[in-house]
C-alpha cells in the first residue's frame, strides 16, 4: 500500500522518510488564503483547529482523480496544514523578513500553539473509500532572553519565512526553544502519533506503509 502526500513540504516528507514511508509526492496546488476567505464568509471567523483541518482536508481532496506516475492512485492521501497561535492570533507563514522579525520581537519569552491538521482519505481502484480528519496540538515556549541580534541572524538566513509561526523546532531556531509540550514532530510538520492513530481507525497498519529499507 503506497502513501500519497499531498504537499510539497520538506518538513512533512522528511517526517515520513524518518519512519520508513517514502511517500509519492503530489502537489495539491490549493490557494490557502482563498479557501480561508471562502470558508469565513460562509461560516464566520474559524479557530486555528478548524482552519488547519479544512486546509488539510482540500490539500487531501484536491490529488483525487490524479494519476502521478502515470498510474491512478491507489492507496492512501495524507494532507496537512500547520498554523501558529500566540495571544489568541493565528500565524501562518510569514514570507517577508520583516514580518519574521516582528513576529519574533513579539514572541519571544511567550509561549504559544501549534495546531497541525491532518486529513486522509483510503483510495481503492481509483475511487474514495473512507477518510477521517485530526488536528493536534502543542506548546512551544520561546527563550525571553533572545537579542536582536539574534533574530537578525536568524531572520537573514531564510529559514523563518517559509514555515508557520516563523520558526522551526529541529533547525536553526532549536537554541532559542526552551521547551515543547506535546509530539516534537507535531511542530515540525505533522503529528506522527496522530496520524497513526487516524490509520489504524480506518484498519491501516502504519508499518505496512513502510517501503524503505534500512
Amino acid at each position: 500500500m503506497r502513501l500519497y502526500l499531498a504537499s510539497t513540504s520538506p518538513a512533512r516528507l522528511a517526517l515520513l522518510r524518518q519512519v520508513g514511508i517514502e511517500p509519492v509526492v503530489v502537489p495539491s496546488n490549493v490557494d490557502e488564503e482563498a479557501a480561508v476567505r471562502l470558508a469565513t464568509d460562509s461560516n464566520g471567523e474559524l479557530d486555528a483547529s478548524a482552519m488547519v483541518t479544512l486546509l488539510a482536508r482540500l490539500k487531501a481532496e484536491a490529488i483525487l482523480g490524479q494519476q502521478p506516475d502515470g498510474e491512478a492512485i491507489d492507496g492512501v492521501i495524507l494532507g496537512g496544514d500547520s498554523a501558529f497561535e500566540l495571544d489568541g492570533i493565528i500565524y501562518g507563514k510569514p514570507h517577508e523578513p520583516q514580518v519574521a522579525r516582528d513576529r519574533w520581537l513579539e514572541q519571544r519569552g511567550k509561549t504559544g500553539t501549534l495546531h497541525s491538521g491532518h486529513w486522509i482519505i483510503e483510495v481503492k481502484n481509483g475511487e474514495p473509500a473512507r477518510a477521517l480528519g485530526a488536528t493536534a496540538h502543542a506548546s512551544v515556549e520561546f527563550a525571553a532572553d533572545i537579542t536582536e541580534q539574534e533574530i537578525d541572524a536568524y531572520v537573514a538566513s531564510g529559514e523563518p519565512l517559509q514555515v508557520a509561526g516563523a520558526f522551526t523546532v529541529d533547525g536553526l531556531a532549536a537554541p532559542f526553544i526552551r521547551s515543547v509540550t506535546g509530539a516534537p514532530s507535531t511542530v515540525i510538520g505533522m503529528s506522527l502519533p496522530t496520524l497513526r492513530t487516524m490509520l489504524a481507525e480506518i484498519d491501516i497498519d502504519m508499518m505496512s506503509l513502510r517501503n524503505v529499507v534500512r
